[in-house]
């Protein structure tokens, strides 16, 4: 249901509880990773410790897999729903590559 407001289109969408649920979770992860690889990156550039940096990099990928499941339900009426869930599923890889980031930082020297 799209409406006309003064220079804005507004987009209501109604959400199930398991979709609140599920946006406010990812909303969580994207703002706690992107703290995190923010503490994480300054925390780089004060010691220059290169396990510093690949940690900063593994929590921005949780934090990018975050604001990807979060955007999934405003951009249904954009794309369509086999685009969005592509991506959302695809977007999965960055916790891989996250995990692994944190697994390069722990056993490099």
């Amino acid at each position: 249901m799209a409406g006309l407001v003064p220079g804005f289109v507004t987009m209501a969408v109604a959400l199930t509880l398991a979709q609140q649920l599920e946006q406010t979770i990812s909303f969580g992860i994207f703002v706690l990773g992107a703290a995190l690889a923010l503490l994480s990156a300054l925390a780089w550039r004060r010691e220059r410790d290169r396990r510093m940096a690949v940690v900063a990099v593994g929590y921005l990928m949780f934090a990018i897999y975050g604001f990807v499941v979060f955007l999934e339900y405003f951009l249904l009426p954009y794309l369509s729903v086999r685009t969005v869930e592509l991506l959302e599923h695809g977007a999965a890889a960055l916790i891989l590559v996250g995990l692994l980031a944190f697994f390069v930082a722990l056993t490099r020297d």
